[in-house]
């Protein structure tokens, strides 16, 4: 995704024990920040003869990481992930995700996001995957 579109601040750190990510997301006006404090677990399975990578994110509380004045944080926040070959050249995605973003936001944007911002954060997903092994070679 682009950091032109969505500009945010990731991080994780341990809070008593249990690692957790922290995640700001920066709202064009006249929205408010939202962030995200969640735990995230990654399995890799075997399934007649398939390998299948699932990942699980939920949302978490934590007392350690206090909420910021104007950032309205997401409580209720799930996603499930599983990534598999194709068997050829490419990966196979199939994602489940939800989150309230809680505030008041307008019907006209819950329209547009649901028509056009979905569609293109897929699109960025796909450019972003084509393009991986390009950028681990130029993080070297």
């Amino acid at each position: 995704i682009s950091d032109c579109v969505y500009n945010y601040k990731l991080h994780e750190k341990d809070y008593s024990g249990q690692k957790a990510i922290y995640w700001e997301v920066k709202y064009p006006f006249p929205l408010s920040n939202r962030d995200y404090v969640y735990v995230r677990e990654r399995k890799d399975l075997e399934v007649n003869g398939r390998k299948i990578w699932v990942v699980l994110a939920k949302s978490l509380a934590v007392s350690q990481c206090p909420e910021k004045a104007g950032v309205i944080r997401v409580k209720d926040y799930k996603q499930s992930l599983a990534l598999e070959s194709d068997g050829a050249n490419g990966t196979k995605v199939f994602m489940n995700y939800f989150d309230n973003p809680g505030g008041k936001i307008p019907p006209w944007l819950v329209n547009w996001a649901a028509k056009s911002g979905v569609p293109a954060f897929l699109t960025d997903m796909q450019k972003a995957c084509n393009n991986y092994v390009k950028y681990c070679k130029n993080k070297k």
